[in-house]
């Protein structure tokens, strides 16, 4: 866990028990690694993660496409769409979506649409 979780009723608490939860369900192997997504209020994060050897096999951000005048969901559906790109330069087809602790909403749901529209099958 990221957090102390002595304070069991705080947001964080809160947060990581539910991307526990989801992750218990959910690992990436080498033939189906794991498609994770980190959400802030500004930025979204997403990697490509093979978790039997703890290697990160693509990663994309919104920082690194241009974001100037579009909104948050459509940024996060060309974040997709290059993690799908990048995926597949790294020799992955098929993943595995952890959504973590956030709803498969909005901007989360974007990011996994954008990733299909690229190629990558869940």
């Amino acid at each position: 866990m990221r957090r102390c979780m002595t304070n069991k009723n705080n947001k964080s608490a809160r947060a990581d028990r539910r991307a526990h939860r989801v992750r218990a369900r959910i690992r990436g192997t080498k033939e189906q690694p794991r498609l994770t997504v980190h959400r802030t209020l500004k930025h979204i994060y997403a990697q490509v993660i093979d978790d039997s050897v703890g290697r990160t096999l693509a990663s994309v951000s919104d920082t690194d496409v241009d974001v100037k005048g579009k909104k948050p969901v459509e940024v996060a559906e060309m974040i997709g769409k290059l993690l799908a790109d990048r995926a597949k330069t790294a020799n992955v087809s098929v993943i595995v979506f952890d959504r973590g602790a956030y709803r498969y909403h909005g901007r989360v749901a974007a990011l996994a649409k954008g990733a299909r529209e690229g190629g990558l099958l869940f």
